[in-house]
């Protein structure tokens, strides 16, 4: 990679890493889900729903195009393999409530012509269930004398399930007309654990090749900017960050009102750039945890990818100190806006496990003020101090032509505190950040 831009392969393998990270972080969200799913278990290990009320002036409640089993292979549904279902019910007449499954059309030939409710749709968020009723003038059987039924029980039955079309029927056990019962289904699949376990190695996997490739797009990324080639800090700004952003003059009076169009392809990019990056941040954490050591192929990424933000932001509504588009790269190019790390030789084991979230609760607090509702410098969907200083400097310059200094250096200030805090944060140097807004 050249010190201005980057290799076609490069970005495309990049793009591809950022594409494979996203996938990875859904896969491994989706186990995640799964792992908080399977703590809502009960003590038989049936994820149950509430006990809630089901009422018939006839004599049975039945489910309608209510598909308990499913079409597929029959190693599928062999030993229960696909799951179990279990209703419990709670009789409010004074006889034994009977619950069944039983094959469709079985149950609709014992039910023929007898006066009964069919559950049509059920509402969960208030609780409210709609019946179709089907007229009849006969009185059925008592359902326990039926030979037909897959399973039944009083107040509970439990149904391995099979292929086919099922329908789950509630009566009073004497088959006296009039329902009114509390039931609660409840069911439990041994897929649920392998599906975590299939999504968990599956994110992983696509974790790592997204790393691969993120390692292939960023090789021979820029060396970080030497002591010899990197102004030497201040001495009373000692952290081990360059960060630049060059206010320019004659600055337009009304591009700011459209930047937000033209940023959107650098903000579909970095999307998919900061999705790789959590990745990314993943690997370095137990690299160096184990070794002591970033990575310098992820380091220069990472680096990248906030350079790259920190051009987007100046450009954009963190800043507006330039109209200068920015480059679509990782390098450290000649731009209004620079930003660079020098790579740390060794970083602690003990500080990568408390630094990103312990230890900068403090600055997160002050960051929090600083971008509103977002950590994104570019987007802030809830104002914080920053967006409103520069829309106030906006609006100065469209009146008057010229950006104020005051504002451009508290604004350039409060971006270098965002900065500093991320390149904590990120990992990328155990230096604490300080509390100042210091040129």
């Amino acid at each position: 990679m050249s010190n201005g831009g980057m290799s076609a392969g490069r970005i495309v393998a990049i793009i591809a890493g950022a594409i494979t990270a996203l996938i990875a972080i859904g896969l491994l969200a989706g186990a995640g889900t799964l792992v908080w799913v399977q703590t809502q278990r009960d003590d038989d290990g049936y994820y149950t729903s509430r006990f809630e009320r089901f009422d018939s002036p006839g004599y049975a409640v039945r489910s309608d195009d209510l598909d308990l089993g499913t079409e597929g292979p029959d190693w599928l549904f062999e030993e229960g393999r696909l799951g179990t279902i279990r209703l419990r019910g709670r009789n409010l007449q004074p006889h034994p409530l009977f619950l069944g499954i039983g094959q469709r059309q079985d149950v609709e030939r014992y039910l023929r012509g007898v006066p009964h409710d069919v559950v049509r749709d059920v509402d969960l968020d208030p609780f409210r269930v709609s019946y179709r009723h089907e007229a009849g003038s006969r009185t059925p059987a008592p359902p326990g004398s039926q030979t037909f039924w897959a399973a039944r029980g009083r107040n509970t039955v439990t149904w391995e399930v099979q292929k086919g079309s099922w329908v789950a029927v509630a009566m009073n056990a004497d088959a006296s007309r009039g329902i009114s019962a509390d039931i609660s289904v409840g069911g439990k699949s041994d897929l649920i654990f392998w599906s975590t376990v299939v999504l968990f190695v599956l994110g992983l996997l696509f974790g790592g090749l997204a790393a691969l490739l993120l390692v292939f797009g960023t090789r021979g990324s820029p060396a970080p900017l030497t002591p010899a080639t990197t102004p030497a800090p201040a001495p009373d700004a000692p952290y081990p960050l360059r960060f630049e952003g060059d206010l320019e003059p004659d600055l337009s009076r009304w591009l700011w009102v459209v930047k937000w169009l033209l940023l959107i392809p650098h903000l579909i990019v970095l999307a998919f750039l900061w999705a790789a990056l959590v990745i990314t941040t993943v690997v370095a954490f137990f690299a160096i945890l184990f070794t002591e050591r970033y990575p310098r192929s992820l380091f220069h990424f990472a680096v990248g990818v906030l350079r790259w933000t920190w051009r987007v932001s100046w450009y954009g509504y963190g800043g507006l100190g330039t109209d200068r588009y920015p480059p679509f790269t990782l390098a450290d190019v000649e731009y209004p806006a620079r930003l660079s790390v020098p790579y740390p030789d060794r970083l602690s084991r003990g500080l990568v496990l408390v630094k990103w979230w312990l230890l900068a609760i403090p600055h997160y607090l002050v960051l929090s003020f600083f971008l509103g509702g977002s950590t994104w410098w570019w987007w802030h969907p809830h104002p914080g101090l920053i967006l409103v200083l520069v829309v106030f400097a906006a609006i100065v310059l469209l009146f008057r032509g010229s950006y104020p200094r005051s504002l451009y250096s508290l604004v350039l200030g409060m971006d270098r505190w965002v900065a500093r805090v991320a390149v904590y944060a990120l990992l990328l140097r155990d230096e604490y950040p300080p509390f100042r807004l210091d040129r």
